[in-house]
């Protein structure tokens, strides 16, 4: 059976993409830790990080680099942060997440967006992400 970010990948489902090229694709996360919460996922489904290859897995963190690139022009923060846990979806992804505390970091605190400030981001992020 697909993952649920395979079934984004395949637009079964919607989501706030912000950025794709032809092996990745990177979309807001629907319960953020913080504005602007972004999952970097390869379009390839493999479970675990360490189970890309060597090269899929460099790919996977140049294409997160230029999406925090996009990421921090639009959202005011002292740093983004990476982590990759991967226990609730089973395909992997890495978590970019505008951090101003070590709270933000800490899947415990969340923000509510409403649609429009989502569209509104997505906007954002994608227009910074082309340049």
């Amino acid at each position: 059976m697909p993952s649920l970010f395979s079934s984004i990948i395949a637009r079964e489902l919607p989501a706030y993409i912000v950025a794709e090229d032809e092996h990745h694709i990177a979309f807001l996360d629907i319960n953020p830790n913080a504005l602007g919460h972004t999952l970097c996922v390869p379009k390839k489904e493999v479970d675990k990080l360490f189970d890309l290859s060597a090269s899929e897995y460099q790919d996977l963190m140049m294409f997160s680099r230029s999406v925090a690139a996009a990421l921090k022009q639009v959202v005011s923060c002292k740093r983004i942060g990476l982590t990759v846990i991967g226990l609730e979806v089973p395909h992997v992804h890495v978590h970019l997440i505008p951090l101003n505390t070590m709270e933000d970091a800490t899947f415990k605190k969340k923000v509510a967006l409403s649609k429009e400030e989502m569209q509104n981001l997505t906007q954002q992020i994608s227009a910074a992400f082309k340049q």
